[in-house]
This record gives structure tokens, C-alpha cells and sequence, in this order.
């Protein structure tokens, strides 16, 4: 009966299942009833557009990364089936009927001691430590070390959220919210340190490429309905589309680049008075900590400089894939996902899609290493999990190879349970270090409080 409802829940989808929880959170720390209906209705509304416009820019590009791969003769011997299919199997697992309510019952009380300054309610993105589970699971071929595993994997989301909701707070304009999608945080370990480097670079540190200051500099040039048709022209180009496809492609992308932004002033609309009065509700119950909400990558997705960046990454990445040798994931599936795995990247290197670019594709190469090493690991995961996705020879995908799911696996296979308590140990150390020693990102009533 239980797991039955947990799938229920699950199968209610971001659109539905999210916005509940944010009703039920706004009674909890005291919004009127109509108030939170409207906060979850109104993110709904949100999620619902953002899908649009997402999967209207996957089905505009994916014709044009097919006569790509087809054009240049682009092949690899792993096939790249999209992480997309992440989270059916991690909840068709047993440890994905188990990852609800330990996370729960783990950030609740890491909440509670002061350990963690985020409430996850993205229940669906959970599919990533689950995933990290099931590899570990793969590689010791124990059960519990999968469990542990799991834990530990959301133990380092909630670090990583902590660390960089700053960034999802200034750059993102969306104060007491913090990213809790491990495949967008995990990024920003390389961009937050390559941002400071090119600061350092004389001349390289004083260009702006973001598109405000583009816009400020080029007029017309910078406007992102104008940014996203010369991105769209350019992929047209590449993909050797005829002058109507290349027009096409240019407005659509334009089109993309115009709406996001107002599907995440929904998400901003809906979120700020639950933000509020979750913070109202922390300063009386406990003892002034700041409590930020954990939500989804899609809430920051929307930037112009985010979807520039990641379109632009598309021929990058197909070229990079196959010219590294050793790499055998050539990255198909997971393309059009790349608003959601580089949208914190740009929003460290503060919209500057030069910047992004370059993080972009230094991140992009360990990426692809690693999603060929754990090939195997992943093609045993669906065994465990009972999960057929009907393909044939070997297959990956790219947003495996996140150095988040890595870490684990070769802890794991080089120091057994001893590596997955090394881990364990680290992550509540340094979580202990962040909020409770150095009360980073605490806020002024967190500090007077605690």
C-alpha cells in the first residue's frame, strides 16, 4: 500500500505533485488557505509553461542534431539514451521506494540541528541520489551500500544547495530559494574557481559578454530575441538546413529566448510569499534560522545567457565527443537537457556566456569520460531495478558521468563500506563547518538567533 503511494505521488509529475507539497508547506508555516492555493497553483502554471517552451526547443533542435551527426559522420559505440530515463528507473528500484522518506527524514533533521539551511521539496529530482545508490549498488553488489550511498548522495546535494544558493538568490533573483538538482549544482564546483582565475587574466577580466552589457554595447545585437535567432541561424547552418529550415530554426530560438523569462517570473510570483512566510515561521519556531526552499533547476532555466549557453554547447559537444580520445559516449540523448545541467555554470560566471562557454566545455570533457568508464555500472543498474528500455549492444548516458555520481562509485570499489563512511563523515563535517562554524549564508536574523 505504501509503495503504491509513493508511485502515485511520483506519477503526479513536477506539475502537480510539487505544487501540492508548496500548498501543504504554506498552511504549515501559516499562510492563509487561499494564499497557498493560489502559490501552488500559480507554480504549477509555471511548470506547465517552461515544459512547453523546453520541449518546443528539444523538438525545434532535434531535427537539426540528426543531420549534424549524420553530416559531419559522427559515431560512437555507446549509445547516449537521454537521462531522461534517470528517473523512471531510480523509482522502479526498491531503493527509490525507500529514497522518500529517509531524505525526509534525514533534511528534516539536519533542518532541525542547524546542519543544512535547505527544506527539499523537489521530491522528483530525488531520482539523482537514488541513481548514485543504484550505481554503488551495481559496483559492491550490496544492497545496503546502496542505501548509504543514497543518503550520502543527498547529503552532498544539500551541501552543494547550501554552498551556491547565493548564487540562485542574486543572479537568479529568487531570494529564499536554493537549487536542489544535483545535475545543475554540480557544475559550479568548476565554474565558481575558473570565474575567479579569469578574473585574474588581465584584459580577459574586463570583457562582458553577458547580455545586458551586450545589449548596452551593441543595441539591437544584444536583445534575446535577437541572441537566440543568431544561435538558431547558426545551428541551421551547421545542420545544413535550406534557407526556409535556417530561418525557422532562428525565429523559434528567438521565441525560446523571449518566453522563458516570463514562465520564471511565474515561478518568482508563486514562490515569494511561501519564501516569506517560511522565514517568519523559522525566526519563531526555530531560533531565527534561515531556512531556504529546495526546488528545481527549471525555476533558473529561463536566463537568456542559460539558454544561449547550452544551445551553443550542442555542436560543441558533438565535435569535442568525438575527437577526445578514449571517449566512447557520443552525446545524443542528454543534448537538449543542457539548460538544466550548465544553468548554474553560467549564473557563477554571472551571465557571461563567453565564460560559460569555456567552463562549459572543460566540464563537458571529464563528463564524457566518466559516463564511458560507468557504462557498464549503468547497464547493470537497469538489471537491478527491472527496467527495459529495449535497446541493443552497449549504452550510457552522458549525465552519468557527473563527478557527484563518480565519487561514490570509486570510493566504492577502491575502499568499500570504509570509502562510503570516509564520504559520509566528510559531507556532515563539512556541512557542520558551512552553517554551524562559519554560518555562511545565514542571514542577519540566523545570526542573532542562533
Amino acid at each position: 500500500m505504501f509503495v503504491q503511494a509513493i508511485h502515485w505521488f511520483l506519477n503526479l509529475g513536477s506539475t502537480v505533485g510539487i505544487p501540492i507539497i508548496i500548498i501543504i508547506l504554506g498552511l504549515i508555516v501559516g499562510l492563509k488557505p487561499s494564499k497557498a492555493l493560489i502559490s501552488g497553483l500559480t507554480l504549477s502554471a509555471g511548470f506547465i509553461g517552461m515544459n512547453m517552451v523546453v520541449n518546443m526547443m528539444a523538438t525545434n533542435l532535434q531535427p537539426a542534431i540528426k543531420l549534424m551527426v549524420a553530416r559531419y559522420h559522427l559515431s560512437l559505440s555507446i549509445m547516449d539514451v537521454g537521462c531522461g530515463v534517470g528517473g523512471p528507473l531510480a523509482f522502479s528500484s526498491s531503493l527509490g521506494v525507500l529514497a522518500i522518506p529517509l531524505t525526509i527524514l534525514i533534511n528534516l533533521v539536519l533542518v532541525w540541528i542547524g546542519l543544512t539551511r535547505t527544506l527539499n521539496v523537489d521530491i522528483w529530482n530525488l531520482w539523482q541520489p537514488t541513481f548514485i545508490g543504484l550505481l554503488v549498488w551495481a559496483v559492491s553488489g550490496n544492497y545496503v551500500y546502496g542505501i548509504i550511498a543514497l543518503a550520502g548522495g543527498f547529503l552532498l546535494e544539500l551541501l552543494l544547495a547550501d554552498l551556491m544558493q547565493p548564487i540562485t538568490e542574486k543572479f537568479f533573483n529568487l531570494p529564499g530559494i536554493a537549487v536542489t538538482h544535483t545535475m545543475a549544482l554540480s557544475a559550479t564546483i568548476l565554474a565558481v574557481p575558473l570565474n575567479w582565475l579569469f578574473d585574474k587574466i588581465p584584459g580577459f577580466n574586463k570583457l562582458d559578454a553577458s547580455p545586458e552589457k551586450i545589449q548596452k554595447r551593441f543595441g539591437v545585437l544584444g536583445d534575446p530575441l535577437v541572441i537566440g535567432f543568431i544561435v538558431g541561424v547558426g545551428i541551421g547552418l551547421l545542420a545544413g538546413f535550406d534557407v526556409s529550415g535556417i530561418l525557422q530554426l532562428g525565429v523559434e530560438m528567438g521565441a525560446t529566448l523571449k518566453i522563458m523569462p516570463k514562465m520564471i517570473s511565474m515561478f518568482m510570483e508563486s514562490l515569494t510569499p511561501i519564501s516569506s512566510a517560511t522565514q517568519e515561521f523559522t525566526k519563531k519556531h526555530l531560533h531565527g534560522k534561515k531556512v531556504n526552499i529546495g526546488m528545481d533547476a527549471a525555476l533558473t532555466v529561463g536566463h537568456p545567457a542559460v539558454i544561449a549557453t547550452s544551445v551553443l554547447m550542442i555542436p560543441i559537444s558533438l565535435f569535442l565527443a568525438t575527437i577526445l580520445p578514449g571517449n566512447k559516449v557520443l552525446p545524443l540523448g542528454d543534448l537538449t537537457l543542457y539548460v538544466y545541467v550548465f544553468t548554474l555554470l553560467v549564473g557563477a560566471f554571472k551571465g557571461n556566456i563567453i565564460r560559460s562557454l569555456i567552463g562549459a566545455v572543460i566540464y563537458s570533457v571529464p563528463m564524457l569520460y566518466l559516463s564511458t568508464w560507468l557504462s557498464p555500472l549503468v547497464m547493470k543498474s537497469f538489471k537491478l531495478a527491472n527496467y527495459s528500455i529495449n535497446t541493443k549492444g552497449a549504452f550510457s548516458f552522458e549525465l552519468s558521468g557527473l563527478w557527484t555520481n563518480s565519487i561514490f562509485v570509486w570510493m566504492t570499489q577502491n575502499f568499500g563500506i570504509i570509502g562510503l563512511g570516509i564520504l559520509i563523515v566528510v559531507l556532515l563535517g563539512l556541512l557542520y563547518y558551512l552553517n554551524v562554524i562559519k554560518k555562511f549564508n545565514a542571514g542577519p536574523s540566523a545570526e542573532k538567533g542562533e
